[in-house]
């Protein structure tokens, strides 16, 4: 019988973290949050620069966990169908068939995804909200578990797309992994091509393990003191204070449901107030809009109203 105790899976995911840690070297924070929204069974979007680690992210985390990985370059002239997939008439069958697309993966990275058109961008709400596909009045599932990594550029960088708030919301959480600091730059350039070490790398969990784990996340308690703290933090994002629009019921089942992710990760059974202030930036800035005139970026504001929310 697998052990799925709160201790058995923080240590198994203490040692997924650590073999990413020397791929992506230098950023154990941002490892933990991409394994919490994993955990949650949610999606992850990365903003940040080229060349600062994103892809390689993606792929030693499919690696470390055994996964199917698939990769997507987002261009203005990606098709939908180009990423879902495409009926064709075969002859010798007498009829049409499906042809899977990329998104057909356990581990998908929408690579750019705000290089694409809002078509193709929209493409993906299905996939990431339902798990699966409809294509030609079929319905495809997709394999599970099911994780879309997306990256994207900076807004003001040229050729990008926003993408949608219905899109963001499909996103449990945001980072940035931002440059490494000096020693570990100085590790990169000493040590080997990152693509050749992945290669090396071993799988350290299944994904019927994985799956497992997932199922385990809603039994993590949640007391009545702590919803009256997440009913706070809710309240404060909708108060107008801070925020131009509040958060919506589904961003706190979100927001709640990656704290538990957190507690788990960390060999807890139940949540704390440090789980949500831990996660809270991370998963509630990208669906808020600060007040004109604050002054602040969205995780700046957030953070603000954080510290001027008491602990009931």
């Amino acid at each position: 019988m697998q052990d799925l105790s709160p201790a058995s899976i923080a240590r198994r995911f203490e040692a997924l973290s650590l073999q990413i840690s020397t791929i992506i070297r230098g950023k154990a924070l941002q490892i933990e949050d991409c394994l919490t929204c994993l955990m949650a069974g949610g999606h992850l979007l990365i903003e940040d620069l080229p060349g600062v680690g994103k892809t390689t992210l993606a792929h030693t985390l499919a690696v470390s966990l055994g996964l199917r990985y698939s990769r997507v370059q987002f261009t203005a002239d990606l098709l939908p169908s180009d990423l879902l997939g495409v009926s064709l008439y075969e002859r010798e069958r007498g009829g049409w068939q499906f042809h899977p697309g990329p998104v057909f993966a356990q581990v998908l990275l929408a690579d750019e995804i705000n290089r694409a058109g809002p078509k193709t961008q929209s493409a993906l709400l299905e996939a990431m909200e339902e798990h699966q596909v409809t294509a030609d009045g079929q319905t495809h599932a997709l394999p599970r578990p099911f994780f879309v990594i997306a990256t994207q550029n900076p807004s003001e960088q040229l050729g990008t797309h926003p993408l949608p708030e219905s899109q963001l919301d499909r996103f449990l959480m945001r980072i940035s992994l931002g440059l490494p600091d000096r020693a570990a730059e100085r590790e990169m350039l000493l040590g080997q091509d990152s693509r050749e070490a992945i290669r090396h790398l071993q799988a350290l969990m299944q994904p019927q393990e994985l799956l497992a784990i997932q199922a385990r996340i809603p039994q993590v308690h949640a007391s009545p003191a702590l919803l009256d703290y997440l009913q706070a933090l809710l309240g404060a994002t909708r108060s107008g204070q801070w925020f131009s629009d509040g958060l919506s019921p589904r961003a706190g089942l979100a927001l709640l449901r990656a704290a538990r992710a957190r507690a788990l990760l960390r060999g807890r059974d139940h949540v704390t107030p440090d789980d949500l202030q831990g996660i809270l930036a991370q998963t509630i800035a990208h669906r808020l809009r600060p007040r004109p005139g604050s002054g602040r970026g969205a995780v700046e504001q957030v953070r603000a109203m954080l510290e001027a929310v008491p602990l009931p």
